[in-house]
């Protein structure tokens, strides 16, 4: 009977439960916490476990000490051309897995700057992606990457195809992969692209890339705390497998090991050197009265009633947590999730010990750019551009997992290059 339930390559909620033992409840919240992570199902959206990911967990409960690796060499020269390329967090991290970029498209010119100051050997396509044909890379390129924005589609018909995104730039993301017909493409978005549109907006990309030739694999939103990044930090991976080939993707594994802020900025296992001093934002002097009074992993709760009040104003006698606010993130936890501005009122991310946004180069480590990334532009530029990018070394662990699925795709399935 149990063997019967895992002879499918994914296995349900209900059976996921069965065969490990544990109730549904306790696996919805491993799932929160990464222990045992669900794809969604791309059709239904419900929960489904890998029969590989049940058996690897199994084999941990015996062997708890054992570390994942998800480390792969490259059995070839493999190219990847990125589009929303951002200021190369996601390039880097590919780079570092052993991929090549061809080319890089990116419409802010800050960001652009970034890229060619840092990498002059790239191909930095600087400009909007929709004055750019890129059929010269058709058939050329082993995988198109993006993190397109999430926007909403207007729908003419049940099934919505290509033309009913236009003006969208996730039909620009389609139209990139339909011209360089690549093996692999992977978008990476928000997690809340899962409930944008009540689900519709996700399941219009899937009918688009279905209809281009690519069949979707389950959607899984991959926590950057369980790649070697010390941030709660959540990506929604879209991976779509060109038709004709039959080598299966698989995720990257999550790590058992998490970081926490002083392993981001202070010498240890994830960097060799305490965070270069650099230029950062101030607060003023009336917030900075505020935030002194907040410990170390606290926020707005823990001040006096009246200057929660004060603090507050309207959102004080509003719903729910908005732990956000006024919020110091202790040393020994993983950063909140940046964001473009290091000091948002309801998005604070305020120095553990010094009343102060984090640097620029606290902000870079956060995200575990390397410390010789210089970021080109005014200091509100560089945090935007650090704030939106994918953090390296998750892209670095998505790089292997390309890499993996190039080898077994070139090898087994004896594709000319």
């Amino acid at each position: 009977m149990l063997y019967n339930m895992v002879i499918n390559k994914y296995i349900t909620l209900a059976e996921a439960s069965k065969l490990v033992g544990k109730s549904k409840e306790t696996l919805r919240r491993w799932d929160n916490e990464g222990v045992l992570v669900a794809f969604r199902e791309p059709v239904s959206n419900y929960r489904v476990y890998k029969k590989s990911d049940i058996q690897l967990l199994l084999g941990e409960l015996y062997n708890p000490e054992k570390e994942t690796s998800n480390y792969v060499e490259p059995e070839s020269d493999y190219s990847v051309l990125e589009v929303f390329a951002g200021a190369g967090g996601l390039a880097i991290g590919l780079e570092r897995a052993g991929l090549r970029c061809v080319g890089l498209n990116e419409i802010d010119k800050w960001a652009c700057q970034t890229l060619r100051n840092n990498r002059p050997n790239w191909n930095v396509l600087e400009g909007d992606i929709r004055e750019y044909n890129f059929l010269e890379y058709k058939n050329k390129i082993d995988v198109v990457t993006g993190g397109f924005p999430c926007q909403a589609f207007s729908y003419a018909g049940k099934k919505l195809g290509l033309n009913d995104a236009r003006g969208t730039l996730f039909y620009e993301f389609a139209r990139v992969v339909q011209e360089v017909n690549p093996p692999i493409c992977i978008g990476e978005n928000v997690r809340g692209l899962l409930s944008h549109e009540k689900g519709k907006t996700l399941q219009g990309m899937i009918s688009i890339l279905d209809e281009i030739g690519y069949k979707v694999v389950p959607i899984q939103v991959l926590k950057a705390i369980h790649y070697k990044v010390p941030q709660k930090r959540e990506r929604l991976i879209l991976v779509g497998i060109r038709k004709d080939i039959k080598t299966e993707y698989e995720y990257p594994i999550p790590h058992k090991k998490t970081y926490n802020l002083i392993d981001a900025l202070k010498k240890g296992s994830l960097f060799e050197s305490d965070v270069p001093k650099s230029e950062g934002a101030k607060y003023p002097e009336s917030k900075k009265e505020v935030l002194d009074l907040v410990p170390p992993k606290g926020y707005w709760r823990d001040l006096p009633l009246d200057i929660q009040k004060d603090y507050m104003g309207g959102s004080f006698y509003l719903g729910g947590g908005k732990t956000g606010m006024a919020r110091r993130i202790g040393w020994d936890e993983p950063s909140l999730t940046l964001t473009c501005s290091p000091a948002q009122k309801q998005t604070e991310r305020c120095h553990p010990d010094e009343t102060r946004p984090f640097t620029i180069r606290e902000y870079a480590r956060i995200q575990t750019f390397p410390d010789n990334w210089i970021f080109s532009g005014s200091m509100a530029q560089q945090y935007k551009q650090i704030g939106n990018a994918v953090p390296v070394n998750l892209g670095q662990e998505i790089g292997y997992s390309i890499v993996k699925f190039l080898n077994s795709y070139y090898h087994k399935e004896s594709k000319p290059k």
